[in-house]
């Protein structure tokens, strides 16, 4: 038997698309999702991949040429959505988050969150606008010290010394650990 071929209607309808993409499901959904374990070295991430690529590869449709077999387009649509997420695993962001995840625990939320907002604006509201400001952009956006003296227009040792007030102030806890002193 030879390589399928798919034939593509220009202005079909979208029902006439969903079919051949179960007929392609059905024949390629294996090869797809081995392609997704062998990147991802996962079975529940391959499948959960597998899944995009057919969502993607639905999305796509009218993008596809039959310059090349459905299972080396499927493939290739899965080995960049693989990629992709092998990627974005990596993200500092993910990182962040899985960290702050712990420690914030099962009981997230609730009277401890209302608790820590309270202190937070009670500290902000002991200091003046310029060392609020200094606060906000070191301890919440995570700037450097540099780009906090950029954005409030003073010189790095004005920060550090404003920013040092800011933990004498709140007794060494700052972002629910103890401050050292050391800024960054």
């Amino acid at each position: 038997m030879g390589q399928p071929v798919l034939e593509l209607v220009s202005g079909g309808k979208p029902a006439d698309s969903r079919a051949a993409l179960r007929e392609l499901y059905a024949r390629y959904g294996g090869a797809v999702h081995n392609r997704c374990r062998y990147i991802l070295g996962d079975a529940t991430q391959a499948e959960d991949a597998m899944q995009d690529v057919f969502a993607k590869a639905l999305g796509h449709w009218q993008e596809f040429r039959n310059d090349a077999s459905p299972l080396t387009w499927l493939t290739r649509i899965a080995t960049h959505h693989c990629l992709n997420l092998l990627r974005a695993e990596r993200a500092p962001w993910h990182q962040r988050f899985a960290r702050e995840t712990l420690a914030r625990g099962e009981g997230h939320g609730g009277p401890q969150l209302f608790e820590d907002r309270e202190a937070a604006r009670q500290l902000l509201s002991r200091l003046d606008l310029e060392t609020q400001r200094a606060a906000i952009h070191y301890f919440v956006d995570e700037m450097t010290l540099d780009e906090v003296a950029a954005a409030i227009g003073r010189s790095v040792p004005t920060v550090r010394k404003r920013l040092a007030a800011v933990a004498a102030l709140a007794g060494g806890k700052i972002d629910g650990g103890e401050f050292d002193g050391s800024l960054r």
